[in-house]
């Protein structure tokens, strides 16, 4: 029969292993046992999330060195729940996506480059909205709004945004979007 700490494991892709590998074997590089794990996967799931949280602050500080942000990267993204997150220009051209945006949206990230979001936009979104949303980029204010998006694959998502305009001496400069897909 199998366990579920097997049933975890085979779901998980490559790079996701890899990232668990270490906490698999106690201090004393024994196994750990299957029944004291199910106990625990849900902190160890909380743990990795603070982890890919943290890591993503660390790449986007790294990101504004030299610029000095109103906002501060860290409080943003511990204070709002996201998925994916997408740092643009002012031009709205794509410079930088976390993982989520390739697990939400099925694109890889590097496709997303020197994009603008404009392209995940499709037949279903709504064109009311993206007024909507060109408009409040426009007042240079955080915001949120709902949007369908659509993936790779071509199949639609909800999508809620939170966008913080990022500002350099009073003047924007960049875009951070946090989305989420919503039911």
């Amino acid at each position: 029969m199998m366990k579920s700490l097997d049933l975890f494991i085979n779901s998980l892709n490559v790079e996701d292993y890899k990232e668990i590998k270490g906490y698999l074997k106690t201090e004393e590089n024994k196994p750990v046992s299957l029944l004291s794990f199910d106990f625990h996967v849900q902190n160890f799931n909380s743990i990795l999330k603070k982890k890919t949280i943290q890591s993503d602050i660390q790449t986007l500080e790294h990101l504004a060195k030299g610029e000095t942000w109103k906002n501060t990267i860290k409080s943003v993204l511990t204070e709002n729940p996201f998925e994916a997150l997408i740092l643009t220009d002012i031009n709205r051209s794509i410079l930088w996506v976390n993982e989520g945006f390739s697990k939400m949206t099925g694109y890889p990230k590097n496709y997303a480059l020197k994009k603008s979001p404009i392209f995940l936009q499709g037949s279903k979104t709504s064109e009311a909205t993206r007024k909507r949303i060109r408009e409040k980029l426009e007042d240079n204010k955080p915001f949120k709004e709902v949007i369908i998006n659509h993936r790779k694959d071509n199949s639609t998502y909800k999508c809620e945004l939170h966008i913080f305009p990022l500002k350099h001496n009073g003047k924007t400069t960049h875009f951070l979007a946090l989305e989420k897909q919503i039911a």
